[in-house]
């Protein structure tokens, strides 16, 4: 083969070996969900490409299939041809015959290698990787053609490595996974926000639409002594009082004992204006919706969808009444809290001047994390904040308490600055013998716990703190 013939054959395999390479990563990065809606729009270009991803793992057999072929004879062809026409320029630089030959091999190593990589590898790989939708189109037709003609060999080849797969212990997988699991769309969401794609408020609304699932019951109910609650003997007279006082629209009704719920009433029930005062509320109590406070909160709202009832008694695992559960509760789990005007007056969120947080203790784990930014540690043990103290205080708290406890990593929205890996926690009101409010603090690093032994006497009554901000 002369010089010329053997460059010729060197470019058009180097062409080759580029068109496989383009072919397979356009394919692989294109987006496939978007062609498969343009093709449902009637883009030929759009369903020839989306058939070609329906068989991906068929297709990158066929491509590398290709490359392996172009690049083994280019690696043939190239090196003499290559050497045939760097020859004759080593002769005319006077370089001795004797070593002509092995410098001209050398060369035409080095300039095949360099064709190839360039032309046949990265510079295709780089256009199908920022052009892949469109490339994907492009090359679909000839795609096709190409698996057609050789997929009788691209079987072959297909068995024997499956087959190789199976003695070893591998079973093969025959297409790429092309969902995302929770963790990865989380990772999408917060890199998408970090990079300027998606407002931080979107942001957050997409964070806690992707833990919903995760919730239970007893996450998110309102806990029972928080609760106002009825006797079943109570006048209806009592029930419009307490709708006064609260403004809230319905209340657990019960019998003999506060576990003991046998119904629910509100507002609903004293609308009538027949009604008589002195009428006990258990008589015109509806019947209560009851769930158990491990069920997931999305079966709790398939249920309340079902009976039509805004109001679920939430019930712990030895029968008693554990807290309720509203549809105002669920919301604020996606789109944060929701103030109405029975609920009190609440200042924004904000730092101190020294950068601490002042927070309700009853705040989850996760809501501390999400508006602190601090990884602080979960545990089975506790759900809320004054739960991870109680837990690390081994008693009932008191005011003035305080404890550090170690970060477990970045939150995943950034750690504020100054943050370290250490949060100090001060427990500065108590009520109904738990921590009512805590601030909390970056700690530089461990240090021991400031409080009162477990023997010490039990701690005066707390005077209540004005929070300068509250949940």
């Amino acid at each position: 083969m002369s010089a010329a013939l053997g460059l010729l054959a060197v470019i058009v395999l180097t062409a080759a070996t580029g068109y496989f390479v383009a072919q397979e990563f356009a394919y692989v990065a294109a987006d496939r969900a978007a062609l498969e809606q343009a093709a449902a729009r009637g883009d030929a270009s759009a369903r020839r490409a989306a058939k070609v991803i329906g068989r991906l793992s068929f297709m990158l057999s066929g491509a590398q299939l290709g490359i392996t072929m172009t690049t083994l004879v280019v690696g043939f062809i190239a090196k003499p041809a290559l050497a045939g026409l760097i020859q004759p320029l080593l002769d005319a630089a006077g370089i001795p015959e004797g070593a002509t030959g092995a410098i001209a091999l050398a060369a035409g190593f080095v300039l095949a290698t360099l064709i190839q990589m360039l032309l046949g590898e990265l510079f295709p790989k780089n256009l199908a990787l920022a052009r892949a939708e469109s490339l994907a189109r492009a090359l679909a037709s000839s795609t096709l053609v190409y698996l057609t003609v050789a997929g009788p060999l691209i079987r072959l080849f297909d068995r024997a490595a499956t087959r190789l797969l199976r003695t070893v212990g591998v079973e093969p997988v025959e297409e790429l996974h092309s969902g995302a699991t929770l963790e990865e769309l989380g990772d999408i969401i917060g890199k998408s926000q970090s990079s300027g794609h998606l407002p931080a408020d979107l942001s957050g609304l997409l964070d806690r639409a992707l833990s919903f699932g995760d919730l239970t019951a007893d996450e998110v109910m309102v806990p029972r002594p928080q609760v106002s609650t009825l006797p079943s003997t109570a006048p209806a007279a009592d029930l419009v009082a307490l709708i006064r006082e609260t403004g809230h629209s319905a209340y657990p009704v019960y019998d003999g004992e506060v576990d003991d719920v046998i119904g629910v009433a509100g507002v609903r029930e004293v609308a009538d204006d027949a009604l008589d005062p002195a009428t006990p509320v258990g008589r015109i109590a509806r019947p209560a919706l009851l769930v158990p406070g491990s069920q997931p909160l999305y079966g709790v709202i398939e249920r309340m969808r079902e009976s039509g009832e805004e109001f679920a008694c939430v019930v712990d695992e030895y029968g008693g009444l554990a807290g309720i559960l509203t549809f105002e509760d669920v919301a604020e789990e996606l789109v944060g809290e929701i103030a109405d005007e029975t609920d009190a007056r609440e200042d924004a969120p904000t730092t101190g001047p020294d950068g601490s947080w002042l927070v309700d203790a009853g705040m989850r784990i996760d809501e501390v994390v999400r508006l602190t930014g601090l990884d602080l540690p979960e545990g089975d043990a506790y759900d809320t904040l004054g739960g991870l103290v109680m837990a690390e205080l081994r008693r009932l708290p008191c005011p003035g308490d305080r404890l550090t406890v170690a970060l477990d990593g970045a939150s995943g929205h950034g750690e504020p600055d100054g943050a370290s890996g250490h949060a100090e926690l001060e427990v500065v009101s108590v009520a109904r013998r738990v921590a009512e409010k805590i601030r909390i603090r970056t700690a530089a690093a461990p240090a021991p716990a400031d409080r009162p032994e477990i023997s010490d006497p039990p701690c005066a009554a707390p005077r209540p703190e004005e929070a300068s901000w509250t949940r």
